[in-house]
Parts: structure tokens; C-alpha cells; sequence
């Protein structure tokens, strides 16, 4: 049965990429297998539904063929293997002819995927990790790189990820004459079927090491803790992740998966973010609120002085251009700076004197 790659990630058939991107995030982060509540299988799942509805090729074939577009062939070979339903083929294993009628729809199934003479052959791809990290208010905003540990299946360092002993070389695999695959013949009613399948000992390679690599066995990869860098570009939001491609497990003769790394963004005294600009507020004495000043502001690249115009009311923003999140390398958002005035408690008497005067002037 085809899967419906929209319900696995909870989005409409015409959701855009920022949307299908965002449901992946959510759902690869509540899945995730190292999580107490995580669900391998799920998260494998999203995973697959991600890879093709992000790209637009895979989306616009699998929006017309369904799951199965990949395997056009194997799905092509069960419908013409459909039409001997109901046929009884019994008669047939008393006549002269000596054929293995076995399960038909393997007979098709191979037929259709790499049979009579098929090259086709897929990449082995090692398993994708997520981790999170907490990066503060500032690095969020003008991007950082962090350095991380992670414990996962890596290359061998001692071999690179071939398997061999250092020094020596690679031969060519026995079993399948360095072919990387096996060829098997059925005899069936249609005659004799070819088919072909990855070969068990070189893994489609075509050669295995002369000599195995000590450290890793032969298997070109082994379990240990790994220092990973991620890059996190000015701008980033609470939440997101960033994928690190190969940064995941890695797979013997093959490529590895990729790590998925959610950031989080520890709160600021001071600044907020509002789209690409950032908020902060600020406390003004009464008289500065009617007469006017100068401020010492301190932002994020800096101390800057900010100019106070005369009767400037509560709640009343001023915007210093450019002094917000980065949108491209020459263009910025504004910080917004809100006015609170603070009034006096308690009033010396000279205080309620100027008061009263500008009470009876209207003000």
C-alpha cells in the first residue's frame, strides 16, 4: 500500500516548503530514538516522507505515483504478475518440462528489478541522529560555531573505511568475480529468469581487504565518541535545526546519515526579537520625557547614544536603523526601543511647587 507522505507529516497536499520543513522538524525532534519517549520506526518514517516531499522532483512523482515511484519497475512487474490470479498452474508439474514455478510474485518481483541483466543498484545509507544545544540571545543573532562530542558509529580512523590493514591492498571479492552483485537464473514457465542481488561479502563493492584492519575488524567503521562542528548562521531562530549532511552514523560501504541539530536560544535581559528586529525597553525620568535628552544605549555590537526628542509620550517607540538581526551580509533589522517614563513616588516640595505652576499653564 502507497504511503501518504502528507498524513505521516500532518500537512496538506498543497503546503509549501517552509510548512513541510517545519513539520518535519517537529516531528523528527518528538520521534527521535534517543528520546525517552522516542519512536525509531516514526522517526524513520518522517525521515522518508522529508527526503521526497522537500524535493521537487520526488514530490511531483510521488504526487503522481504514489510511494512507489522509486520502484516504477517492481510496481510494473506486480501488475502484469496480477493478470495469473486465478490461474491453476498445477497441471503443468506432471508434464515433461522441469520448471520451479515457486512464489510467482518473486519471479516478477525480480524480473522487474535488476533481472535480465538490470545494474541498478542502491547507495547503502547509514542511520540520521539528532542532538540540541543551547547558544545565547547574542550568538543567535550574529551566528557562532560550536564544537560537540557525539557518540556514534564513525569511519575507522586506522583504515578510513575501507577495512584493510594499512599498508596493504584491496582484492577483488571471490564470490561475485568483482562484479559487487550476484546473478541468479530461475527456470519458470516464461523459460529462464535472471535476476541479480548485492553481494553479501563485498557489500557491492567488488573487492574485500587482503588483509582486515585490526582496529575496526575489517568493517571500516566502528563505535566511538566524535568531535563534530556546526555552523549556526546569524539569525537563527528558537527551535530550528540544522542539518550536518554525513554528520550521522556511518555504514559499512556506504554513505553516512546526516545529524540533525536543534537549537535552543537562552532568553536576554534586555532584548526581545520581533521578526528581524529586536525590542528592549527603556526607562525615562519624567523631566527627560519633557524636555529631551541623550541616552547611552548599550546594544548588541556596542554602547550607541540615542537621542530623546521633548515630549515624547508612554509606550512611544523610537527605531535606530540597523541595530537588529541580520537579514543578508549588508542589510540588518532595526532595534525598537520602547519608552516607559517612571514617575516619582513622592514629591519633595519644591518638586510640587514646579508641578502645581505647570498644572495651572495646561500641562
Amino acid at each position: 500500500m502507497s504511503k501518504d507522505y502528507y498524513n505521516i507529516l500532518g500537512i496538506n497536499k498543497d503546503a509549501s516548503k517552509d510548512e513541510i520543513k517545519k513539520a518535519f522538524y517537529k516531528l523528527a525532534h518528538k520521534y527521535h530514538p534517543d528520546k525517552k519517549e522516542g519512536n525509531e520506526s516514526k522517526f524513520k518514517e518522517v525521515n522518508e516522507a522529508y527526503q521526497v516531499l522537500s524535493d521537487d522532483s520526488k514530490r511531483s512523482k510521488y504526487d503522481q505515483f504514489g510511494s512507489s515511484f522509486e520502484n516504477m519497475g517492481q510496481n510494473y512487474g506486480s501488475q502484469r504478475q496480477s493478470g495469473f490470479e486465478g490461474f491453476d498452474f498445477s497441471g503443468f508439474q506432471n508434464g515433461s518440462a522441469d520448471f520451479d514455478f515457486g512464489n510467482l510474485n518473486d519471479i516478477f518481483s525480480d524480473f522487474f528489478t535488476g533481472g535480465m541483466g538490470g545494474n541498478r543498484t542502491q547507495t547503502r545509507r547509514g542511520r540520521d541522529i539528532s542532538t540540541e544545544i543551547q547558544i545565547s540571545f547574542s550568538e543567535s543573532i550574529f551566528g557562532t560555531n560550536r564544537k560537540i562530542l557525539i557518540t556514534k558509529t564513525s569511519n575507522c580512523s586506522v583504515c578510513g573505511g575501507s577495512g584493510a590493514k594499512p599498508n596493504t591492498k584491496m582484492e577483488t571479492c571471490k564470490y561475485c568475480n568483482g562484479q559487487g552483485k550476484i546473478r541468479e537464473a530461475k527456470r519458470t514457465i516464461l523459460g529462464t529468469i535472471s535476476s541479480t542481488k548485492i553481494c553479501e561479502e563485498c557489500l557491492g563493492s567488488g573487492e574485500v581487504p587482503k588483509e582486515k584492519c585490526e582496529n575496526c575488524k575489517g568493517k571500516g567503521v566502528l563505535r566511538k565518541e566524535e568531535e563534530i562542528s556546526i555552523n549556526i548562521p546569524a539569525g537563527m531562530r528558537d527551535g530550528e535545526m540544522i542539518r550536518t549532511t554525513g554528520g550521522g552514523e556511518a555504514i559499512t560501504k556506504g554513505i553516512a546519515g546526516d545529524l540533525y541539530t536543534k537549537i535552543n536560544i537562552a532568553s536576554h535581559a534586555v532584548f526581545k526579537r520581533e521578526g528581524n528586529d529586536l525590542v528592549m525597553n527603556l526607562d525615562l525620568k519624567l523631566s527627560d520625557a519633557l524636555l529631551g535628552t541623550e541616552y547611552p544605549i548599550q546594544t548588541l555590537d556596542g554602547q550607541i547614544s540615542v537621542k530623546i526628542p521633548e515630549g515624547v509620550s508612554i509606550n512611544e517607540i523610537l527605531r535606530v536603523k540597523g541595530k537588529g538581526v541580520p537579514i543578508s551580509k549588508t542589510k540588518r533589522g532595526d532595534l525598537l526601543i520602547k519608552l516607559k517614563i517612571k514617575l516619582p513616588n513622592k514629591l519633595s516640595h519644591k518638586s510640587r511647587e514646579l508641578l502645581e505652576q505647570l498644572k495651572k499653564e495646561g500641562i
